[in-house]
């Protein structure tokens, strides 16, 4: 049966495809945003999510002109998923990048709990192993990438999302309440499989990312997943697909590009360096978006 979802920063590049991928899945979707999107069945609450009371009252209210019609109020929301945030540095100074990232963060999951909504789904980021933003060429302190690897990031952007994890853990420690954090990497739309071979043929340029990405639409199936999964309490998840953006195995490619960096866990044929282990084993995901299926005819001879 389906859920109903409020889903911050459905706008956005990643919420653009997961906001119907859960419509597909027969759930109900309200989504709180600074622009509208363009999604049939989905409305769009224009909201600050740096306002807590605009929050608290956006999480409590129909979600469209039909709720009126029953005459009880607002229905119940099962889960709420916060995606909304500025994206990334240079976008906005750093100190409103960190202040917004957080602040909204605390708003979102604090209203929530406090009404009663017991699943809280937020995005955090591969920016948090400390690569993706860092001064200069920094190294990973090994491979793979898993979720108990201690996050040292520089940058405002991974600072704040460092933060809203122990925001979320706290939270759930004080209420019980299931808020789970996906680790989202480097967000790949369909339109941008044209970029990978440029991507292969300069593998430096993918170290930021751990030469790992997430397609958008598979990215809906790890939501989905997490809604769905109850009971696990403050958890970090690496939302990631399956394989190295290579044309080699992952140890013969990071021996090459990533010599300083040992290799700690297991990563045999082409496992992405930022393992997605974890979502496939806990929650079930299977990818289905795999970049060697999704490049354009003859991109690479």
């Amino acid at each position: 049966m389906g859920k109903r979802i409020i889903f911050t920063g459905g706008s956005g590049k990643a919420g653009r495809h997961v906001v119907p991928y859960l419509t597909g899945r027969g759930h109900a979707v309200l989504n709180l945003d600074l622009t509208p999107l363009d999604c049939p069945g989905v409305n769009t609450l224009l909201t600050d999510l740096t306002d807590s009371g605009q929050v608290f009252n956006a999480l409590s209210q129909h979600f469209g002109f039909d709720g009126f019609e029953t005459g009880n109020g607002p229905a119940k929301v099962d889960a709420v998923v916060h995606f909304a945030a500025i994206p990334r540095i240079l976008m906005k100074p750093d100190n409103t990048t960190f202040a917004v990232n957080t602040v909204s963060t605390y708003n979102v999951i604090e209203a929530a709990v406090k009404l009663g909504i017991r699943k809280v789904i937020i995005a955090s980021s591969e920016t948090t192993y400390g690569v993706c933003f860092a001064e200069g060429d920094k190294d990973y302190h090994q491979f793979p990438l898993t979720e108990d690897y201690d996050v040292d990031p520089m940058d405002s952007y991974g600072l704040s999302k460092v933060v809203n994890e122990k925001t979320a853990r706290a939270f759930a420690m004080r209420t019980g309440a299931d808020i789970y954090a996906l680790r989202i990497g480097n967000v790949i739309s369909p339109e941008d499989y044209a970029n990978f071979p440029g991507f292969l043929a300069d593998p430096p340029s993918r170290k930021r990312n751990a030469w790992s990405y997430i397609d958008a639409r598979d990215l809906g199936q790890i939501v989905d997943l997490c809604v769905e999964k109850d009971g696990l309490g403050f958890q970090v998840f690496n939302a990631v697909n399956d394989t190295i953006t290579a044309n080699e195995p992952t140890r013969d490619f990071l021996a090459k590009w990533a010599p300083n960096t040992p290799i700690t866990g297991e990563l045999d044929g082409y496992a992405a360096p930022l393992s997605n282990a974890k979502i496939r084993d806990v929650l079930g995901f299977r990818e289905q978006h795999d970049w060697r299926d999704e490049l354009p005819d003859g991109s690479i001879d």
